[in-house]
């Protein structure tokens, strides 16, 4: 039987609120506030000790917003009493030169989490904001946008979560939540009956017990009937041409859930949605992204 995405992954396992939710986002600003501060930001040291200020954030640019779980958490590790209030929503579109929210609390603390804040809230909604682009391009049709593992170290989770805010789905967390069976798993296996041939590949899979979806990348129309003919239930085809896709997609006749990779850029996702394919996964949601423009001004 053919598995479906009814709901991001991330947004399963990680609602946003819950506790594992708030423990990744707390780990994350941990690491980052650590990085940043070292033995003490020296310059914050010019401020009073007691003295309070008032600031706002400020976009530059039209985007998706994402992140405000991130940048209210790398506030509130420095000044738990800081006041902050968001004028948007997360998921929002905004326009430049929109204010974002109005921040108020100890100066010291202000100061010295601004750049870590800004820097969660420019790199996630900027991924939101890829994101949401790709899904609108191939709005009216049944294709889901999903993301890769093509992601920054550290932001992993984080960048999962900011593809869900802007409409996109997750192929998979980690290499822990799924199995996708590559060309050089295969060849590495060698001399082993994994190396035999797709079918046997799919058996051995399966005696993994893993509980998680299995998917086998195929690169031909006839390693896809392969797959098909060991009951695959998730394929993956690696840079097919659009002939080819839509064939594929008349060969499976609905028995696999597939999924299109390689070659899919904002000028031909459109293209491919249209093949019929149910899934296509875009590398440059998280990795070709462009940090969106923000600025904090103390009042």
């Amino acid at each position: 039987m053919r598995s479906s995405t009814s709901a991001p992954l991330f947004t399963q396992q990680y609602p946003r609120g819950g506790q594992a939710f708030n423990e990744l986002v707390s780990r994350n600003v941990t690491l980052a506030l650590v990085e940043d501060i070292g033995i003490g930001d020296l310059t914050a040291q010019l401020i009073p000790t007691n003295q309070n200020a008032e600031a706002t954030i400020i976009s530059r640019e039209n985007a998706i917003i994402c992140g405000q779980d991130w940048v209210n958490t790398c506030f509130h590790q420095l000044d738990n009493n800081m006041q902050i209030k968001w004028q948007v929503s997360e998921g929002e579109k905004i326009a430049a030169n929109q204010l974002l929210c109005e921040i108020s609390g100890n100066a010291r603390a202000l100061l010295t989490a601004e750049r870590c804040a800004l820097n969660f809230l420019q790199t996630l909604s900027a991924v939101a904001t890829q994101t949401r682009a790709y899904v609108d391009a191939i709005a009216g049709t049944k294709t889901q946008i999903l993301d890769t593992r093509k992601t920054l170290p550290g932001l992993h989770l984080a960048q999962k979560y900011a593809v869900t805010v802007g409409g996109g789905f997750n192929q998979r967390l980690a290499l822990y939540d799924g199995i996708l069976i590559k060309e050089n798993h295969i060849v590495s296996a060698k001399g082993t009956a994994m190396q035999t041939n797709i079918h046997a590949v799919i058996r051995h899979a399966l005696t993994l017990n893993s509980g998680v979806n299995i998917q086998i990348e195929v690169e031909n129309l006839d390693e896809l009937t392969q797959a098909l003919d060991a009951d695959a239930t998730s394929i993956l085809l690696d840079n097919f041409t659009l002939s080819d896709m839509k064939k594929a997609v008349k060969i499976n006749a609905g028995k696999a859930l597939l999924e299109a990779s390689g070659n899919v850029d904002l000028n031909t996702v459109r293209s491919i949605a249209e093949t019929g394919i149910d899934r296509i996964s875009v590398g440059s949601l998280t990795k070709n992204i462009h940090a969106i423009d923000l600025s904090m001004r103390i009042k």
